[in-house]
């Protein structure tokens, strides 16, 4: 049976228990915010995203989920929406070949978008555009010079503190996403995008699977095993 990737890069458990940061309370600063801190500097994913480059451990979800069904592949047209920081930029950006360092490979590329500016990626082309106003999709395929293959999103709303309105934000951003997602892909394009623990909603997962021939809802190894989120996989967009 395939071993599952191992983020800590091999280390042993009790070597990991021996290096674990403790961080000390502050005044000012929350309980909350102390036990994030610790978690962030304990985190494996976060450390090998310092290691490799990336802008943060959310790479490792595309990556791990790219693995495995295969989206990225060499010459894609890829738009990343709401791409802030631009983990998921990067990792599209190597996988499609969008600097044409591959020799012999056809040249992908990456458009991402956010309502943030966002620091410049080698390879990767950065718009600000709010991706519901109208005239998105077009300007969209104006900047692609065409459809797109994939279209993904990691966008998560900004937390309220109240459950079941941050639940009908996520899925209203995930609803969006989708919608720009039929007027831009190709015929055989992907969807990728965060939804919640239970997948995509069903009215959402319905249409999807109407416009898709294949659709998943996927938990990769590199989201926390607290955190409430999913991805749904949707590919062979029927156009």
């Amino acid at each position: 049976m395939a071993k599952k990737p191992d983020p800590t890069g091999g280390k042993s458990g009790r070597g990991q228990r021996d290096l674990r940061v403790k961080v000390k309370t502050a005044r000012g600063r929350k309980l909350s915010s102390t036990l994030w801190l610790e978690r962030q500097l304990n985190d494996p994913y976060v450390r090998r995203a310092r290691a490799e480059g990336y802008r943060g451990r959310a790479a490792f979800k595309i990556l791990e989920l790219d693995d495995k069904y295969g989206f990225l592949t060499p010459g894609a047209r890829v738009v990343d929406l709401g791409c802030a920081p631009g983990g998921w930029c990067q990792v599209a950006v190597a996988r499609v070949n969008a600097l044409g360092e591959r020799a012999g490979k056809p040249v992908g590329k990456v458009l991402g978008v956010d309502l943030q500016e966002v620091e410049p990626i080698a390879g990767a082309e950065i718009h600000q555009l709010d991706f519901m106003a109208d005239g998105a999709d077009q300007q969209v395929k104006d900047w692609l010079g065409g459809g797109a293959d994939v279209v993904m999103s990691d966008m998560a709303a900004a937390s309220s503190g109240h459950k079941a309105t941050d639940h009908l934000r996520i899925v209203a951003l995930c609803e969006a996403a989708a919608a720009l997602a039929f007027d831009v892909l190709e015929p055989g394009g992907t969807f990728v995008a965060k939804v919640l623990q239970g997948g995509a909603e069903g009215q959402l997962q319905a249409e999807l699977k109407r416009r898709f021939e294949k659709v998943v809802n996927v938990k990769p190894p590199a989201s926390r095993s607290d955190s409430s989120e999913k991805f749904v996989v949707a590919t062979g967009f029927r156009g």
